[in-house]
């Protein structure tokens, strides 16, 4: 590979950073917010001393012990404020580094389910999407796996391989910047009339029949099956097979040696692969399967470059490859302890308020910029360009898979479809190949974790490695959200459990994080660890304040009290950094209400409950399974979410606690009315109706019948 043509003083950057603005300022606003933070348990504990009786020793030592959590988890969100910094990448520059025909093999991993939950249709918009990246077609390898053993998914790559010859030309002939196929047709440039627009259109149409058709049906007709190579393929699920009992099943669907499209252009690798499946053997979920696209891979292209996508996060710029490649193949560096380049999720049809939050601007735009400025953001699961290497050991020591073929310095010389290659493939994707090896501990991705993409990005960056977040203007990739807040509310309930898997393992950031990466990038992983705690607090300041307010209990200072303005400013100043910061990352004020809103509701729903199930299930009460996040949209749902309307979705025990909460707090509200324009006493209860209120706002679409 060439990565250099000029002499290094006449190289142009392929990229550059500065720090975000407010870097000062909020260092020094840290300061004064952590003195308010002190002289507020100093009033705490001078309450404590006087209280006389249990019940104010109980409502005030409640009160401590959240606020106490509260500091704590606002002293890890800190660690993004410290250094947030911003880049930019030279695309331009790339030519004077690299030829276009020398860029380094790129393998995508795309995982999928379960047919039903995750349409076919969607899987194959995004695995062609990456297909028609602007880079050399036979240096991409696009893999396939599915988890579900779904022969309905398969039939539906097939297809999509005979479309991508005609869909790839046409992107490349046009300029086409929306190669999802499902989002061009959508887009307002699709509506410019052409023969060939028109023509590509309904081969699109037709092949999104057939295969919704086949999953519609459960089964596939004889109709559909047009040769003997795709009948020998369907003959491997045989009564025996169970999506959870299954062999290995790997099929070429494109071969880029031997393919061509219908201009005579090379086209990608498209590889389908089912791992072997039995009771006996642990499968790890997703984190297992890119495990086995990893080595399967290798034995088949062995790319340097590694992609890993959801199915549902199709590619929204075509070059996206190109701007990783500015980091990778950086000339300012001797020696790169470069492992990941980070793009965020984003996501596309999420309504003007996001009444859900489920933009997550946080999660993927905001803090990784604070963790980009010390030692790198998180792998988020979706949108990340690995460097293989950095997945067989740490910068300095290398790990030696169990075969030679695995070493990511492999050089692969055979046909992906050659009888040696086919066997080793297998071998490699079977349940018994991982029995006494470092995979999943110390090579590959991490297991431990229902949260493999958090576990694995933290033991990289703890390992040594270095990360970097690449946030374009136009999105490089953009995904689904749910619809329904039963949706949204279960899926980060899963998350949940998986966080506390790490918190309370020898891995725990606070210690083990701190000890390897240093205090900030240890409390910025400590934060998302810890994200279940937020459930103590916000259910106590949930409840006993309204249940104080109602039995006439008083626990936050009088208006006229010194210490009110304590509360005022720690209350103030927490929401009003966090507005600047979502406003700053590009938010509007709507947008931030939602996402508090839904921090709140969060809080007492699926962090509780996430808690709940991990606690269970670390005494062996019940397991929390993993449940793919159903990526089906209903029409009538769709329409209401459009509208900003509240949908449950279906009844769940997670809407009990802030329903109860919500009625608690209306119930108190009136209360305080009463004793405010009834008995001319506002100064005592002033901070607790107001508090009331917020909550009462908040929750105010789990009062509705």
């Amino acid at each position: 590979m060439k990565t250099s043509r000029e002499s290094k003083n006449t190289i142009s950057p392929l990229h550059t950073y500065q720090p975000l603005p407010l870097t000062t300022l909020n260092r020094a606003f840290a300061v004064v917010y952590t003195c308010a933070t002190l002289a507020l348990f100093y009033h705490h504990i001078l309450t404590l001393i006087y209280s006389t009786t249990l019940l104010s020793i109980f409502l005030h030592l409640s009160l401590l012990v959240s606020d106490a959590i509260l500091t704590f988890m606002w002293a890890t969100t800190q660690a993004f404020r410290m250094r947030p910094i911003k880049r930019k990448e030279y695309l331009e520059n790339l030519p004077s580094i690299v030829d276009y025909k020398d860029y380094p093999s790129l393998d995508v991993f795309i995982c999928t389910a379960d047919p039903y939950k995750e349409p076919p249709i969607n899987v194959i918009n995004t695995a062609l999407s990456v297909m028609a990246y602007d880079y050399p077609s036979d240096k991409v390898s696009v893999y396939v796996s599915d988890d579900g053993g779904s022969m309905l998914t398969l039939f539906a790559f097939m297809e999509a391989a005979k479309f991508a010859t005609h869909w790839l030309p046409f992107c490349r002939a046009n300029n086409i910047v929306d190669r999802c196929p499902a989002a061009y047709f959508q887009s307002t440039h699709a509506h410019i009339r052409s023969s060939k627009t028109e023509e590509i259109k309904m081969m699109y149409e037709s092949m999104k029949m057939k295969v919704e058709s086949v999953v519609d049906r459960g089964s596939i007709e004889d109709e559909f099956i047009t040769g003997e190579k795709d009948s020998e393929a369907f003959k491997k699920w045989t009564t025996e097979f169970t999506r959870n009992d299954h062999p290995t099943i790997i099929q070429v669907l494109l071969e880029s040696a031997k393919v061509k499209d219908i201009t005579g252009h090379r086209m990608p690798n498209l590889v389908y692969i089912s791992r072997e499946k039995n009771k006996t053997s642990p499968h790890h979920f997703k984190a297992g399967a890119l495990n086995v696209l990893l080595r399967v891979s290798a034995t088949m292209t062995n790319a340097p470059m590694v992609l890993t996508q959801d199915c549902d996060m199709y590619s929204n710029d075509p070059q996206t490859p190109l701007r990783a490649l500015c980091y990778i193949l950086d000339p300012t560096k001797a020696s790169s302890d470069l492992a990941y380049i980070q793009f965020p999720q984003r996501f596309h049809g999420i309504n003007k308020n996001d009444i859900y939050a489920s933009e997550l601007k946080r999660l993927f735009q905001i803090n990784p910029r604070g963790m980009d400025g010390l030692a790198g953001p998180n792998y988020v699961g979706s949108g990340c360009f690995f460097l293989r290497r950095a997945l067989f050991g740490g910068p300095l020591s290398a790990l030696s898979p169990e075969i030679p073929e695995l070493n990511p310095n492999h050089v692969v010389d055979k046909s992906i479809q050659s009888e040696a290659v086919m066997e080793l493939a297998h071998n490699v994707a079977s349940c018994k190949f991982e029995d006494q090896t470092n995979w999943g501990s110390k090579m590959g991705f991490r297991y431990g974790s229902l949260v493999e993409d958090y576990f694995s990005g933290y033991r990289l960056l703890c390992e040594g490695w270095k990360s970097v977040f690449c946030d374009p203007d136009r999105p490089a990739f953009l995904g689904d959200v749910p619809i329904t807040l039963n949706d949204s509310l279960s899926q980060t309930r899963r998350w949940c459990v998986g966080l506390l898997e790490v918190t309370y393992s020898k891995y725990c950031p606070i210690t083990f994080g701190v000890r390897s990466m240093g205090l900030f990038m240890g409390l910025a992983f400590a934060h998302y660890a810890f994200w279940p705690i937020y459930s103590v607090p916000i259910t106590i300041y949930g409840i006993l304040p309204p249940l104080a307010l109602i039995n006439g209990v008083s626990v936050f200072p009088k208006v006229s009290s010194p210490w009110f303005y304590v509360h005022m400013f720690l209350f103030l100043g927490a929401y009003g950094q966090d507005f600047l910061d979502y406003i700053i990352g590009g938010g509007t004020f709507r947008q931030w209400y939602s996402d508090q809103r839904m921090w709140m509701i969060r809080s007492v729903s699926c962090y509780l409950f996430g808690f709940i199930d991990y606690v269970l299930k670390s005494l062996g009460i019940s397991a929390f399974g993993f449940n793919v996040t159903s990526k089906v949209i209903d029409d009538e749902e769709s329409k209401r979410y459009e509208q900003g309307l509240f949908e449950f979705g279906v009844a769940s025990p997670l809407f009990v606690p802030i329903t109860t909460i919500a009625l608690i707090n209306l119930v108190a509200f009136i209360v305080g009315l009463d004793e405010i324009f009834g008995h001319g006493k506002p100064e005592n209860i002033l901070v607790q109706i107001n508090h009331v209120r917020v909550c009462m706002v908040n929750c105010r679409q789990f009062m509705r019948p």
